[in-house]
């Protein structure tokens, strides 16, 4: 009804006489101000809006006689109920771009982390040989958040670029049911963690420790390029020659930091824990028989976490149908290798 009112009234100052329509608009506005001055905001109702919003797409001039609210606020009805008629008119429809798959996301971001140097491109092109069609904004959009510097390698790359040239070696000391002290000395590879060569002496000297590296790495083997040793004084004059007459440089730690050669720190605290802790050495060549029992079991079949739980010397998976699993002692049953019987 109140819809009705409002289009019956213009159609009715279209009529009506002039005069009239004057004082009568004369008499409206007199009583919208005392409106105004009495009322700080009038209630508006959905009709009021729909009726303005038309008439400020009918009259020109429509500000000049508007009172009761600013023409701003008119402004603003109109763009709500555009907004409503095409949310009206989009329903059902599903706006956008169809969604990236989240597997395909995580992907986007793994090759960003992993690839310092690729870009959107690069990126969207190894997408498309996986099978993925993605564009390159898309790409751009999901990958992780990068400094402004030119990428470079992370240590831990260069490391695994180098690994399989470095080597390391160390003393360490056991002592026997005499209380007297024997010296073993290790070499590590770090590409594997693989024990290349120990040996155990009761009085260790430059010369032994030279003879040893000539043992570890004979002509037919590979020969690392680099050697991490601390700087205990038994490297003397004479070790030093033969690395250098093998082409090894040496790289020594600094005072006191024995975190500077950890894989070898590490493999020593590990024979510590697991073999020479749990026994009673009698003599050198007791130790030298306990030390090559536990080095053939470490390098052929203890797992290690950063081998991806394999061993130096890698261990294929068996299948089930191989047989049973058998358990192998080593070193009396302080460790046991698990295999299955053919």
């Amino acid at each position: 009804m109140r819809l009705i009112f409002a289009i019956i009234y213009p159609l009715r100052a279209f009529l009506a006489d002039r005069s009239h329509l004057a004082l009568e608009n004369l008499a409206l506005r007199q009583q919208l101000a005392v409106y105004r001055r009495t009322i700080a905001r009038p209630a508006i109702r959905s009709s009021d809006r729909l009726f303005w919003t038309i008439l400020a797409n009918l009259w020109r001039s429509w500000p000049s006689a508007l009172i009761i609210v600013r023409p701003e606020t008119v402004i603003r009805w109109h763009r709500a109920g555009f907004r409503l008629f095409w949310r009206w008119r989009s329903r059902g429809a599903d706006p956008g771009r169809p969604p990236i798959p989240m597997d395909v996301i995580i992907l986007i971001r793994r090759m960003s982390r992993e690839n310092a140097t690729w870009g959107a491109p690069r990126i969207q092109a190894e997408l498309r040989l996986l099978g993925y069609a993605v564009s390159e904004s898309t790409v751009a959009k999901y990958m992780t958040a990068r400094s402004r510097r030119p990428p470079s390698q992370r240590w831990r790359t260069f490391l695994d670029n180098h690994i399989n040239q470095i080597a390391a070696c160390d003393f360490f000391v056991v002592p026997t049911a005499t209380f007297s002290l024997l010296w073993c000395f290790v070499v590590l590879s770090h590409d594997r963690r693989r024990i290349v060569h120990f040996n155990v002496t009761s009085g260790p000297s430059a010369e032994w420790t030279a003879q040893q590296m000539i043992e570890a790495f004979p002509a037919d083997a590979p020969i690392p390029r680099f050697l991490l040793r601390d700087r205990d004084s038994i490297y003397g004059e004479t070790f030093r020659s033969r690395l250098e007459g093998m082409r090894i440089a040496e790289v020594i730690t600094a005072y006191r930091s024995p975190w500077q050669n950890p894989y070898a720190e590490r493999l020593i605290g590990t024979i510590r824990r697991e073999c020479t802790d749990h026994l009673i050495v009698i003599g050198e060549n007791h130790l030298r028989r306990l030390l090559k029992q536990y080095v053939r079991y470490y390098n052929n079949s203890r797992p290690h976490s950063s081998l991806e739980d394999n061993s130096p010397l890698p261990r294929e998976v068996e299948s089930l149908d191989r047989g049973d699993v058998v358990a192998e002692p080593v070193l009396g049953g302080l460790h046991h290798r698990y295999h299955r019987a053919a």
